[in-house]
């Protein structure tokens, strides 16, 4: 390759760092401990100038300042596109009360964006190396140890197009909200995030101004929840017959666990466990105050219209998502993480995609998984006012559901009151096998635990197979 091609070549897998002058040695043995290519290729000079040299002879030199900070910049028109104007017509319509919700809490537990992915995860090798403590489905975020050292490192990824497309500063913070809390329910803390932004094409205004909405929204969050965006990725132009897809940021959050054996995962694991809901909102007053950040005012309709439910069990998208509160995200995490260095919770999941119900079923059917001959259930009673589907699944963040020992409540209830979050105890771990949701006391989900891991687990390889079939 000429000078020009290797400085210039977009080819992966590469990285450049600058290391403490005389410490390039250790840099150079930690690559070779994992394989890896390293060698030394230049160091920093005084001069301000960027100074390129092959075999000795100079084939480049150019000032440092103006290559990094006088780049072309576009100044593409951009423009918010007009919202409709929507009313209680557009919104979902909550079921009367008292009906029984379990048919359509199969059809969720059925859609593409709740059902298992282990369909597809299993194709791939997801123990490399043999160091994966938490494999796909195991907990809110893959757990990977680091060998010869007590740590390990939490991932996770997400993204929601949907609430994006609907609101992209809003979606964009929720992104990196619910990446964050993912590494926190794994017991890791969160420290870095880096995304890969999925948009149609610039040149459309108001492509660019999503474009723009979703970067001021993922730098707040990541500010307020300490998560620096350490690299990424852009793409554009992604479109079919000049219809754009959804504002798509994938946003990727990276964590550490101190104590490798303090790691999280959602599956309940004994009969009597507690089942408690975790909440960072304080208080009443924390729901209004400035911290609580959404474009508008949203009715519950009108919010609830945004979530999975509405979609797939009403067919409906509009609406708002939910307003967030990054504050309140914080506590939780901290709290959660707090949680995991004292080992006081069995498991620990957040809630997300599909609401409370949808989180508790999948913390039974990972228990299902690990331990296939036993029949964990919950029996959950949840004492609240409003439209039940609102109630069990809804979207709001800032949320998690843990298992606790009896014995061990009191020191839980304890350190999540130091931590501002609230916590209350909505049911229990059951082995009779029979999964029951009641709200103020009457039943509107019950079911086989393993009927409804049935649907879950297969719906998305069953679906795949009749459009092959068709």
């Amino acid at each position: 390759m000429t000078p020009y091609e290797i400085m210039l070549s977009e080819s992966q897998e590469r990285m450049l760092l600058v290391a403490e002058k005389g410490r390039e040695g250790e840099v150079v043995q930690v690559f070779k401990k994992w394989g890896l290519d390293a060698v030394v290729v230049g160091e920093v000079a005084d001069g301000g100038l960027l100074r390129v040299k092959d075999r000795g002879k100079i084939v480049a030199e150019i000032p440092a300042h103006p290559l990094a900070e006088e780049g072309p910049v576009y100044q593409r028109p951009m423009a918010e596109p007009k919202r409709k104007t929507e009313t209680a017509a557009d919104w979902f319509a909550f079921a009367s009360e008292g009906k029984n919700l379990t048919d359509n809490f199969k059809r969720l537990l059925a859609s593409p964006a709740i059902a298992s992915k282990r369909w597809i995860t299993e194709q791939y090798d997801t123990m490399v190396r043999t160091n994966t403590l938490a494999v796909p489905g195991a907990g809110d975020a893959a757990v990977v140890r680091i060998k010869g050292t007590v740590r390990a490192l939490a991932l996770s990824t997400d993204g929601n197009g949907r609430w994006c497309q609907l609101n992209p500063r809003l979606g964009a913070m929720h992104a990196v909200a619910e990446g964050s809390r993912n590494v926190a329910c794994s017991g890791a803390r969160p420290i870095a995030a880096t995304n890969c932004l999925n948009f149609g094409s610039p040149e459309k205004p108001e492509v660019m101004w999503q474009f723009s909405e979703v970067i001021d929204g993922l730098t707040a969050a990541c500010n307020e929840l300490g998560t620096p965006i350490t690299g990424g990725n852009v793409s554009f132009y992604n479109e079919t017959l000049g219809s754009s897809i959804y504002p798509t940021p994938v946003i990727g959050v990276l964590g550490v666990l101190d104590d490798a054996t303090n790691v999280l995962k959602m599956a309940f694991r004994n009969e009597d466990d507690v089942v408690v809901l975790l909440d960072g909102l304080e208080a009443s007053a924390d729901r209004t105050d400035n911290a609580l950040i959404g474009e508008i005012p949203t009715t519950q309709a009108q919010e609830f219209s945004s979530s999975e439910y509405s979609k797939t069990v009403g067919g409906i998208v509009a609406g708002e998502p939910p307003a967030i509160n990054l504050a309140a995200e914080k506590r939780l995490q901290d709290c959660m993480v707090g949680l995991a260095a004292a080992r006081l919770v069995h498991s620990a999941h957040d809630i997300s995609d599909g609401g409370l119900a949808v989180t508790l079923a999948e913390c039974c059917f990972a228990a299902k998984s690990e331990t296939p001959g036993n029949n964990v259930a919950a029996h959950v009673n949840i004492e609240e006012s409003g439209a039940a589907e609102a109630i069990l699944f809804g979207e709001r963040g800032a949320r998690a559901v843990i298992s606790v020992a009896p014995n061990g409540l009191a020191s839980v209830l304890d350190l999540a009151r130091r931590h501002g979050v609230t916590a209350h105890q909505i049911g229990r771990v059951t082995g009779d096998g029979i999964f029951r949701i009641q709200l103020n006391g009457s039943a509107i989900i019950e079911e086989c635990a393993a009927a409804l891991r049935d649907t879950w687990a297969h719906s998305l390889e069953r679906a795949v197979r009749q459009i092959v079939v068709n």
